[in-house]
């Protein structure tokens, strides 16, 4: 999910960094949802995990930018909904807290491919290929 959220940025010191605008840049799956591309995800194991995690809230905010579940919002979590969570779900769902962070980070670069495998479809080709010739010509 992170790689998705994430908005690609040129690299640091480029001609393309310097000329960007400010403007707010579109994420992956913004992107992908205006070119008409569904994005595939993996398999997913065990979706009530994963569930947790949203609904706890994937991240916490902090004044320095997002920052990991701490243990006590996830404990708070636990005592709000009456759901206890084992301490292997406790530990799991904050070490995919600090993953998404992790990965929300290495994704910002443009060429950073998708951390899972997935078979290219031709709309992805035929929107590649439009981009191309627009450049080209």
């Amino acid at each position: 999910m992170a790689w998705l959220h994430a908005a690609p940025k040129p690299p640091e010191g480029t001609r393309r960094a310097k000329a960007a605008a400010p403007a707010k840049a579109l994420t992956r799956l913004e992107r992908m949802k205006k070119d008409g591309i569904a994005p595939k995800m993996p398999s997913n194991p065990a979706p009530h995990i994963v569930a947790r995690l949203i609904e706890i809230g994937i991240t916490e905010t902090t004044g320095m930018g997002p920052a990991p579940l701490s243990w006590r919002e996830i404990d708070a979590w636990q005592r709000n909904t009456g759901v206890p969570l084992p301490p292997w779900e406790a530990r799991l769902l904050r070490q995919l807290s600090l993953s998404y962070i992790a990965e929300s980070r290495r994704a910002e670069d443009e060429t950073c491919p998708p951390p899972w495998r997935a078979e290219v479809t031709q709309r992805e080709l035929d929107v590649a290929e439009e981009k191309l010739r627009l450049v080209l010509g």
